[in-house]
């Protein structure tokens, strides 16, 4: 036993520290491990795992919308990044340098891809030639290279695998359009797939993406009351065609440039599961991006018939479509019920000689720990059901915990004594001067983060300077 409580104890107490006590899931759940390359990590097979499930529903529901998939090169001629200033400015701090090729120098450094905005829109401007082109709605899956400063697994790496959509399209409505249509595929998918309750809106102007005109965002709040930006989709207007020369040939027979957008979700994504969801026995997973969904875990599993009574059940799930593993292992079952619960699996059954008689198995919720008998002929249909309700409790309590912390703040003395003392989003108005959005970064220690879709009116003027405002804003402490 005291192995058993060894491997629980291990863990942190979020309470205690709740930086240590993710690293703590994230390295005792086995989902990454350290690299010698300074700042990047391994993504272990259970945190690929859920990757892959992440990618599979996203592409899914990407191509319900039209999107094609494409690959471009992952190294970008520095002329090619100078084209659009800003754009390069907003990058600069954070570029990785190529500058030999085998041991000669380079005629040209090429940078490897923080993002390919650029790359994308030197291939438009060689593929699109007429209104008939259009729109080119594409995606492309791959890793992007940022040089860090700070890193820690999936929230912040110097190379994280992720998707960029980069459309173009003819008209600034059919931009904007795509623009908020892939935002709230992203807040669905969150909400629907994740259990994760997402507030959906747009950044302001110091907040946006380098080179768009408008950048839209879902945050989602982190148990200890931080914000997470989860998906962010950006409008470029014609910015980029301008710099780039996309440009096609309308029905009118008169030259126009293409106006584009991008938009992207990456891994930082299970660290948001991992913070939203999970407790001090380690990570909880919904049931939807589980890769395991249920792990049947026999009891004296050395007696007669009942690792063969635990394969037929095991074999009977999969069949009913449940994605379902059966730890044969000679550890102990208490080890083995610990072990589950660190990895987060949904749904546990426990299955020894006395359930076998009596023609019964005990079910046991990972997110609340209850447990049921039911009978051996009614698991698959009980657990489908199971699985579901776990889905959608878990979002409901994390909404709830969302909703519990987020405050309201009408006068500048509330503001900063909510910020100081009550972790969470903070709803306030704001004037829509970058003054005063610096001035409480400066003095309350928050960054806004969206101006949601869903406006409220809580006051007449801004939180900071008094002056008549209309924008309400999620302010907040972000990872």
């Amino acid at each position: 036993m005291a192995k058993e409580k060894k491997l629980v104890e291990s863990i942190t107490s979020m309470e205690e520290d709740f930086a240590q006590w993710y690293t703590d899931v994230v390295r005792k759940a086995e989902l990454t491990d350290y690299t010698s390359v300074k700042g990047c990590m391994v993504i272990k097979p259970a945190g690929y795992a859920i990757w892959e499930n992440i990618q599979r529903e996203l592409d899914r529901r990407f191509k319900e919308t039209g999107v094609e998939n494409v690959y471009l090169p992952m190294f970008i001629p520095e002329s090619l990044l100078q084209k659009e200033k800003d754009h390069v400015e907003g990058f600069a701090p954070e570029v990785a340098w190529v500058t030999h090729g085998g041991l000669e120098p380079l005629q040209e450094r090429m940078c490897v891809r923080p993002t390919s905005e650029t790359l994308f829109c030197d291939f438009y401007a060689g593929d699109i030639h007429s209104y008939r082109d259009l729109p080119k709605v594409y995606n492309q899956w791959c890793s992007v290279v940022r040089w860090e400063k700070t890193t820690r697994p999936f929230l912040r790496s110097r190379e994280f695998l992720w998707q960029e959509g980069h459309t173009a399209h003819a008209t600034a409505e059919e931009a904007q359009e795509r623009t908020e249509q892939m935002l709230n595929v992203y807040a669905d998918f969150a909400e629907e797939f994740l259990a994760i309750p997402v507030v959906r809106g747009r950044k302001t102007d110091k907040e946006k993406f380098a080179g768009a005109e408008a950048t839209y965002t879902i945050e989602a709040l982190m148990h200890d009351g931080k914000a997470l930006q989860s998906g962010t989709s950006h409008n470029f207007g014609d910015g980029f065609a301008k710099a780039f020369g996309i440009q096609f040939a309308d029905k009118d027979n008169t030259l126009k440039y293409v106006h584009q957008t991008s938009w992207g979700m990456t891994t930082r994504m299970i660290g948001a599961i991992i913070m939203v969801h999970g407790d001090n026995s380690g990570l909880v997973l919904p049931p939807l991006v589980a890769p395991t969904q249920v792990m049947v875990i026999p009891i004296r599993q050395q007696q007669e018939g009942v690792l063969a009574k635990a394969e037929e059940i095991r074999e009977q799930l999969v069949k009913s479509g449940i994605r379902t593993r059966l730890d044969d292992s000679d550890k102990s079952p208490g080890w083995k019920f610990s072990e589950q619960e660190m990895r987060g699996i949904p749904v546990r059954i426990e299955l020894g000689p006395k359930d076998i008689e009596a023609g019964h198995a005990v079910v046991v919720r990972r997110d609340n720990g209850e447990k049921e008998t039911v009978a051996l002929d009614a698991l698959a249909d009980r657990i489908q059901e199971l699985l579901k309700q776990i889905q959608h409790d878990m979002l409901e309590r994390a909404r709830a915990h969302r909703d519990a912390h987020t405050y309201e703040a009408t006068d500048l003395e509330t503001f900063k004594k909510t910020a100081d003392e009550k972790p969470g989003f903070i709803k306030a108005m704001w004037c829509g001067c970058q003054e005063c959005e610096d001035a409480l970064k400066e003095e309350a220690g928050v960054t806004s983060r969206c101006m949601p879709f869903a406006q409220e009116k809580i006051a007449d003027t801004c939180i900071y300077c008094g002056k008549p405002a209309d924008k309400l804003v999620y302010w907040g402490k972000a990872y």
